[in-house]
């Protein structure tokens, strides 16, 4: 089961393969924006991946779309609701909370 570390707090969420990284956050009980409900339509869980990206599910269109709307959007940018967790452990810095 890979481990989600969240920066910069250093805590940490086991959550199983094929789970998206939003769904992880909210099951652990970490507040981090999501407006849309995981739909892509807002930029609430933006997450820079800070280690682990190829883990991650590839993007997809529609979250690239939604990136090239964000400011401050870095190649290491995800939504946390479009990134779906792999085998390997992935650290990420959360950018918005609620």
């Amino acid at each position: 089961m890979p481990v989600l570390t969240l920066m910069p707090s250093g805590k940490t969420v086991e959550a199983a393969a094929g789970t998206s990284i939003l769904a992880a956050l909210l099951a652990a009980d970490v507040q981090i924006g999501h407006k849309c409900g995981g739909k892509a339509e807002c930029d609430g869980c933006h997450v820079f991946v800070l280690e682990g990206r190829k883990s991650l599910s590839r993007i997809q269109r529609l979250e690239n779309e939604r990136l090239d709307t964000i400011v401050g959007v870095g190649s290491k940018s995800r939504l946390a609701c479009q990134a779906i967790l792999g085998e390997e452990n992935v650290t990420v810095e959360l950018l918005s909370f609620v």
